[in-house]
């Protein structure tokens, strides 16, 4: 990776949902350090600059040749199993390969579709806010859900899940809403975690431990007709 691409990253432009942060922070570091002294100043630049670091936005190349699907967010791979999609979403009780993805809160926070489909069914469900790396943050934590179609007619699910310290999900696609692979989707703030369903039968391609790039890591392969389905039982 170059100097310039790891710059651009780094300084990549906000993403909306950042703006009441940055606004927030820089009010405190001029009008506070103004009135209160250099240290609310001093707090104040922080703040802002940590918000300008996490809500970057920065462009991703997306791999577009069909049938293949993309990492929905940064982050690493913390589970790699088979698993029932979110009851809500009406997807069946069978189970299908799940690659669960953490984010850390170094990591871009911005969710994109991991293929080019409609989205057929949005749920969102209140629950409890474990620690995002841990398996059962799948069922326990509060979640948006998200049925996509794909153009062949089979169903995927991507859920965002909020983590230890994110209290907010910020989805803005709509039931309807025709997503391209890549396309920007939503937000979580401050750590969480995104959870992969592939259509049944489709094996994902990635480990545990491994890093994903939104929008650009593939995780699974439709051309892939050699890999083995879920077991079933």
């Amino acid at each position: 990776m170059s100097l310039g691409h790891s710059l651009r990253l780094v300084v990549a432009p906000p993403h909306p949902a950042g703006r009441p942060f940055l606004i927030g922070g820089a009010a405190v570091a001029v009008v506070g350090g103004a009135l209160l002294g250099s240290w609310l100043f001093w707090l104040g630049a922080a703040f802002t600059g940590f918000c300008l670091y996490f809500f970057r936005d920065p462009e991703r190349v997306t791999p577009t040749r069909p049938g293949l699907f993309i990492a929905p967010a940064d982050g690493h791979v913390v589970s790699v199993e088979p698993a029932v999609p979110p009851e809500e979403l009406g997807l069946g009780p069978a189970a299908r390969w799940r690659v669960a993805i953490f984010l850390s809160v170094l990591d871009v926070h911005v969710n994109r579709s991991p293929v080019e489909g409609t989205v057929t069914r949005i749920a969102y469900r209140h629950g409890a806010f474990v620690n995002a790396s841990l398996d059962k943050a799948s069922v326990d934590n509060e979640r948006n859900a998200l049925a996509i179609r794909l153009t062949d007619g089979r169903d995927i699910a991507v859920v965002q899940i909020a983590g230890l310290i994110a209290r907010r999900i910020l989805c803005s696609a709509r039931e309807g809403s025709r997503l391209r692979a890549g396309e920007r989707f939503g937000i979580i703030r401050f750590g969480s975690r995104t959870d992969l369903y592939l259509p049944e039968g489709v094996r994902p391609m990635v480990e545990v431990g491994q890093t994903m790039i939104g929008g650009e890591t593939v995780i699974a392969d439709l051309a892939d007709l050699a890999a083995p389905a879920v077991p079933r039982g």
